[in-house]
């Protein structure tokens, strides 16, 4: 069985998501209001003859149509930032405000980071880290391009980060001093962890050529031990974001039902305003809290977009 197959049982119109699943994804960017207005962002791409769609669901992801948005005007002075536009539902969903404390667990390349940073207003705290020392140039270099001066960069093992106060002397990615820090927990935490990549075919066709379910279950671990130590270190009444570019439940509905179990906290609802189907109870003889329904689980077919998976959760009080 090829690995989108055995997804059947649980996707509708399996032959339209198949179908979606072979055509080319279409081109998104996100305005980054750091440092432009998304009218500013419009009137720029025009001006380099670039078509733009507005995406209902956000007033900063635009549809375009080019395969090459960082070689406009726009990307050059740090405008846009070419992002997949389900990319950009995690960090809507966290909503960050300016001033929070925000904890980014796996950053790399900072797409996601610098969103963050543009939802604060530049204000409060980003703390991005990455376990990969060789991708930590990429987030810093998406920092700095985009004008973003309130996060810090750390590489670590999230499973075993350590939350310690960050001090006036530490230098974030633009080089700028960072705030002195004195606290015992984040207000909120993104984990947007590594995953089995499914549901990037549509950029990525030769994704699935060395799929297996070892590496499902292995990366699966992993997830669970970085999603357990985001709640740990959010504080109480705090929120955490959970979400993946993969259609397996092993690495979605199975993570959270472990973490539940787990830990302190409980899934809540939220709407993006794009279609979307709720989180699988059932899978493969196993059978999850009925609470990861609140989950949504994103479809190739039913937006035009790739695959993913997003879950609210919210820190016990």
């Amino acid at each position: 069985m090829e690995p989108l197959e055995r997804y059947e049982p649980i996707v509708d119109d399996f032959d339209a998501f198949r179908a979606a699943c072979e055509r080319p994804l279409p081109t998104a960017v996100r305005v980054n209001t750091i440092e432009a207005t998304v009218e500013r962002a419009k009137r720029a791409l025009e001006a380099d003859g670039v078509e733009w769609t507005d995406r209902e669901w956000s007033d900063e992801v635009l549809s375009v149509d080019t395969d090459s948005p960082g070689s406009t005007w726009a990307s050059f002075h740090g405008w846009i930032h070419g992002q997949e536009e389900v990319s950009a539902i995690p960090a809507t969903v966290l909503a960050p405000e300016p001033g929070e404390r925000v904890w980014d667990a796996c950053a790399a390349p900072g797409s996601k980071t610098t969103q963050l940073a543009a939802l604060m207003d530049d204000e409060g705290l980003v703390v991005a880290n990455d376990n990969n020392l060789g991708r930590l140039s990429a987030l810093r270099f998406n920092t700095e391009r985009l004008g973003v001066t309130n996060t810090v960069v750390v590489n670590s093992d999230a499973r075993h980060f350590s939350l310690k106060p960050f001090d006036a002397d530490e230098r974030n990615a633009s080089g700028s001093e960072a705030r002195s820090q004195n606290f015992d927990a984040f207000d909120k935490a993104l984990v947007d962890v590594p995953c089995s990549c499914e549901g990037t075919i549509r950029k990525n066709p030769t994704v699935l050529d060395e799929w297996t379910m070892d590496h499902v279950r292995s990366v699966a671990g992993v997830q669970k031990g970085i999603l357990r130590r985001a709640v740990q270190a959010t504080r109480e009444g705090g929120t955490v974001v959970y979400s993946t570019c993969t259609f397996a439940p092993e690495e979605n509905e199975a993570v959270l039902d472990h973490v539940l179990d787990a830990e302190d906290c409980h899934l809540v609802e939220f709407d993006v305003d794009l279609d979307s189907r709720p989180g699988v109870t059932e899978w493969d003889g196993e059978r999850y809290d009925d609470s990861v329904r609140k989950a949504r689980r994103f479809y190739p077919h039913h937006n035009d977009t790739g695959g993913f998976f997003c879950a609210k959760l919210e820190v016990d009080a």
